[in-house]
């Protein structure tokens, strides 16, 4: 069962909080939908392909280029040497080299690039690297925990503290009645986008270069080419339409790829193509961060956290990437929906010898938020309560205990509400003692139920991120153009951003279309990234709409005497009193009165403030809520297990799109039960390849391991502030909704052994992972 919304279908509305269809829906199901691969090739386009290192710690002696170039199809090698600027795309720290100069960090790493008149002919002389380098191995360090014993990080540790007096936790965890002490190991995640990395670049004339690229950063991809091409940024322009997915992998890890095809372009003076496959994409990107985590906790006999210290030690891999950033919103969302009194956090971003690691839509929250739910959970079994009501006893409050770690007063908080009503209409209760009475009729098959919440913080850590701009276009018509500095990645923020521009100007939304991203057009954007695309960019584009829209108005006040702030925009209509004329008629009559048609927008998010240093202020500008209850079952002979049903119930505020926003709810639910049961990254011990390199190898989760009941419903709850049309933001907050599959695993596991043990159940919780879980639960 799957419920799409509360409000009925208006396909041709232009207000927003109705369903629309997303905007390329029809392109996307036909095939005409253009990505960067579909686009057709210049005339004189030749490939690149990348020569990867074989190890994972050397020092790079020399590179055979003349061997290399004689392959059969070659037409060109480069090297590190023979890039004209910056040999770097490190999107915070400079310690990501382009290509491998001097030593090599990670087996995969870019050593050289082959450009060749076909991609087949660069991929088979690119995949000879082994045969033509120099290489003398170095160890390797490939486990967090063994880098975090060496004190090898890429930045320095990050600590926050929040004590009500000088020495409280530590009074608090010796005082209190109950102590748990621990760890968790959390794997990483593969973004797994649908469409890979790829950049095409075309030079221009007077040294200019165009670049097609799909990335969800264009402007900062602008940035890395001119400082690879050494030139300025005003000489590269950088496109993008649309992304067959990027989920925060395309937000840094495209300025590879990027740079690599501008270098080549600039040196041959053609286009050149760069598209990995599959396995060289897997191999040299980074994904989401695993986590370790070591944990203290005190708490009383109600399961209240008295006080609570945490290590975070997470995989950053070789580089910094955007690692620290990763790592202050996990430390930020640790406390998830819970009041803790007395907290410490520790975070060390650990330096290995493999893949950088990266965004990934949640970007450290869901791992931050996913350690106190594990300890909560025990706390509850060490004390025989029913996991929720300890949940609902830590939550945070409204007018009391509800300041966050990080000094942040919690001013929209719904979570009390929303558990209730999800609990009520999915019959918390009833299936709780249901599943009791399964489990003990029933030796093998074991059922487990769970209820999780979640809230989750909106806008960048970086505060001068949190700005956006667009530009409207009305032509003679009456039709509309806007273009904006969002990305479009299949999520809808172009179909969003449309509907705002729509419902300004009182037009259906087939009236409105958007053009591809591009750094000529809106300059200095943000990534679309940290689930603020339609935040920020449906702010920019409704300042832009509102200003034609007030022009207009004016005219037409002037033409016939009534007060401008009486003229409506609706329906394509504009009406003053008695005055109603069509808005393409008004619009004539503006161009030949000489009223501008067109304007830019613009939007900063207001009240943002953090203290780098000290991990405090207001980093975030809302919280996103939501909860879900998940029940399993699972075979304790073969660590198997299927979900049954799924209750998904999320806070999107007022939604501007709720078909679009329920998608993305369920789409972030699977994606982040994959991540927690069957996406499991595994590295060889010894060369550091790692092993799960693509489809046959790592497990993403299929239509299949959907539930057969599925419910999903948005929770009524405006915005307390004002964004756009008091609508939330609804990329990342629901990933972290599936942690409920995972602790009804974990319940399932538990009642294997009669709820006597505390079970050890690591993520991703694979049919391995549970059996070992079992193996101690049932005494082995």
């Amino acid at each position: 069962m799957n419920q799409m919304s509360e409000a009925p279908f208006a396909a041709a509305a232009g207000a927003v909080g109705r369903d629309h269809v997303h905007e390329s829906a029809h392109l996307h199901v036909s095939g005409d939908a253009t990505y960067i691969d579909d686009l057709p090739e210049l005339a004189g386009t030749v490939h690149a392909a990348l020569g990867l290192s074989p190890v994972a710690h050397g020092r790079l002696k020399g590179v055979n280029i003349e061997a290399l170039r004689a392959l059969p199809g070659v037409l060109d090698v480069i090297v590190a040497t023979d890039i004209p600027g910056e040999n770097q795309c490190g999107p915070i720290v400079h310690d990501d080299p382009i290509l491998a100069e001097g030593e090599m960090h990670f087996l995969g790493q870019p050593v050289f690039a082959v450009i060749a008149r076909t991609r087949d002919a660069a991929r088979r002389a690119a995949a000879r690297a082994k045969d033509f380098v120099d290489i003398e191995p170095l160890p390797a360090v490939l486990d967090m925990r063994e880098a975090h014993a060496q004190a090898a990080y890429v930045v320095p540790p990050m600590h926050l503290m929040r004590e009500s007096a000088p020495g409280a936790l530590r009074q608090a965890l010796d005082g209190a009645p109950h102590r748990l002490s621990g760890s968790f190991s959390l794997g990483g995640q593969e973004q797994f986008y649908l469409e890979g990395q790829i950049s095409y670049a075309v030079p221009l004339e007077g040294d200019g270069m165009r670049v097609h690229c799909s990335t969800q950063h264009p402007s900062e991809m602008q940035q890395v080419v001119a400082h690879a091409l050494g030139t300025s940024a005003h000489a590269v322009l950088v496109e993008c339409r649309r992304m067959g997915g990027g989920f925060g992998g395309k937000e840094s890890q495209s300025a590879l790829f990027a740079c690599i095809a501008a270098v080549a372009a600039r040196r041959l003076n053609r286009p050149v193509k760069l598209r990995p496959d599959r396995d060289d994409d897997f191999m040299i990107t980074g994904r989401r961060h695993g986590f370790e985590f070591d944990y203290e906790v005190g708490y009383d006999a109600q399961g209240c956290v008295l006080g609570a210290e945490v290590t975070m030690i997470c995989n950053a891999g070789f580089s910094a990437d955007l690692s620290p950033p990763v790592m202050t919103r996990a430390i930020c969302h640790f406390d998830n929906a819970y009041w803790l009194p007395e907290v410490a956090i520790h975070g060390y971003c650990a330096r290995t010898n493999t893949q950088s690691n990266t965004a990934f839509r949640g970007f450290g929250g869901p791992q931050g938020a996913m350690a106190i739910e594990v300890i909560l959970d025990s706390i509850a079994r060490k004390l025989e309560l029913d996991a929720l009501e300890v949940r609902r006893a830590n939550y945070y409050g409204t007018s009391t205990k509800n300041v966050t770690p990080y000094r942040q007063t919690v001013t929209d908080n719904v979570i009390n509400p929303l558990t209730d009503e999800l609990a009520a209409n999915a019959a918390y209760a009833e299936r709780r003692q249901a599943v009791a009475q399964y489990n003990a009729a029933s030796a093998v098959l074991k059922k487990g139920l769970a209820l999780t919440p979640v809230k989750f913080g909106i806008s960048f850590n970086v505060n001068h991120y949190n700005q956006a701009g667009a530009l409207v276009h009305v032509y003679t018509d009456g039709s509309v153009l806007v273009n904006h500095g969002g990305t479009e990645m299949g999520q809808g923020l172009n179909t969003k951003v449309a509907q705002v521009v729509a419902h300004e100007l009182g037009l259906p939304l087939q009236r409105v279309r958007c053009s591809a991203t591009d750094t000529s057009k809106v300059a200095n954007t943000s990534a679309t990234a940290a689930s603020t695309g339609s935040d920020l960019n449906g702010k920019a584009a409704q300042d832009a709409a509102r200003q034609i829209r007030e022009r207009l108005a004016q005219l037409l006040a002037g033409q016939h005497g009534c007060a401008t702030a009486e003229v409506r925009f609706e329906d394509s209509r504009v009406r003053c009193g008695d005055i109603d004329i069509g808005f393409d008629e008004l619009v004539a009559q503006a161009y030949v009165a000489r009223v501008q048609l067109w304007s830019d927008g613009f939007y900063a998010t207001p009240g943002l403030h953090w203290d780098r240093a000290k991990l405090t202020g207001r980093p975030f500008y809302y919280f996103a809520y939501g909860a879900a209850l998940s029940e399993v079952i699972v075979d304790t002979l073969t660590g198997e297990w299927k979900l049954l049903r799924a209750d998904l119930l999320h806070d999107a505020g007022k939604s501007l799109n709720p078909a679009i926003d329920i998608g993305q709810v369920e789409g972030a639910f699977i994606q982040g039960m994959g991540w927690l049961t069957c996406e499991e990254l595994v590295w060889h011990p010894k060369s550091g390849a790692l092993l799960t390199h693509a489809p046959s190898t790592y497990k993403i989760p299929t239509a299949n391991d959907a539930p057969a009941v599925f419910n999903t419903r948005l929770f009524d709850n405006g915005n307390v502030e004002d964004s756009i049309h008091r609508s939330k933001a609804v990329g990342e907050p629901p990933l972290l909704l599936p942690f409920s599959v995972f602790f009804a695993i974990r319940d399932a596991v538990s009642a294997a052994g009669g709820h006597r043990t505390d079970p050890p159940l690591s993520a991703p919780a694979t049919p391995e992972s549970i059996l070992r879980a079992l193996n101690v639960v049932q005494g082995g």
